[in-house]
């Protein structure tokens, strides 16, 4: 799949990496866009049949998505996280971020991935320093950080290091949570 030649009206491209992995989740499956943004993404998975949840601080930028998708707004990172259902954090066939780094949501982040859920994450990494913002150790990732997450799950592929256009250091990776059954499981990663 190829993003597609234009913007989603103000939204932006989505990212190439989402793109190129986001057949790893199953047809129909419910997808979060953590940090939405804009709503790149949740038009992408819109578009492609999923139903999709944004949450984000600020929702005025995907107003005109309401009725289409769930949208949730939330302070993530000073507030009780808003997706709980049983007392549980609610799961979903896919878990996608972009852009966007609250380390102690990373568990709330695996825990909402349900049973062949897959994890689309990319975000900035150490190095982008050197290169513009974000600059601060607590908005960059260390070296390996995003294996380690995606030490519970299958990873598919994983990538870390410098792109250009524009210049960053960036981790990112795509996993899935196994839930048995051998046949699935290789139909589930087909690249």
């Amino acid at each position: 799949m190829t993003p597609p030649s234009g913007r989603h009206l103000n939204r932006g491209t989505p990212s190439p990496w989402i793109v190129r992995w986001s057949h790893l989740v199953s047809p129909g499956a419910s997808v979060l866009d953590l940090a939405c943004g804009a709503g790149r993404h949740l038009s992408w998975f819109l578009e492609r049949g999923h139903s999709v949840t944004g949450i984000d601080r600020d929702l005025s930028q995907v107003q005109d998505l309401a009725g289409k998708v769930a949208l949730v707004q939330a302070d993530i990172e000073n507030g009780p996280w808003p997706l709980i259902a049983d007392g549980e954090p609610k799961q979903f066939g896919a878990v996608v971020v972009t852009n966007y780094l609250w380390r102690p949501l990373l568990p709330l982040i695996l825990q909402s991935l349900g049973p062949n859920g897959v994890l689309l994450y990319e975000t900035f990494a150490m190095g982008n320093e050197t290169v513009g913002r974000p600059a601060r150790p607590d908005f960059l990732l260390n070296q390996g950080e995003l294996l380690s997450l995606g030490s519970e799950l299958h990873v598919v592929a994983y990538e870390n290091g410098y792109l250009s256009a524009p210049a960053r250091f960036v981790q990112r990776i795509a996993a899935v949570r196994d839930s048995g059954g051998e046949a699935n499981k290789h139909a589930q990663y087909a690249l």
